[in-house]
């Protein structure tokens, strides 16, 4: 008899969203600095895309307030 394994796996973007916030998470980091040699150090398609995903982040925080406070009621979600 065999087993079938049909975890869930882990796309390439939820990997680098987990290791963001485990580097973000040390709370000795001063984010100041970061952003600063984030903006002065890379390139400007670099820390364009930078943008974006904190711009995805801030629109995408008010629904995931909403979800974890129970009243948010899509069917993705669920």
């Amino acid at each position: 008899m065999y087993r079938i394994n049909r975890s869930r796996l882990k796309t390439k973007e939820e990997k680098i969203a987990e290791r963001i916030s485990v580097l973000l998470s040390d709370l000795n980091l001063d984010l100041e600095k970061v952003g600063y040699y984030i903006a002065r150090d890379t390139p400007y398609l670099i820390f364009n895309r930078a943008i974006e995903v904190l711009e995805s982040a801030n629109f995408q925080k008010p629904i995931i307030d909403e979800v974890r406070e129970g009243m948010y009621d899509d069917r993705l979600f669920k």
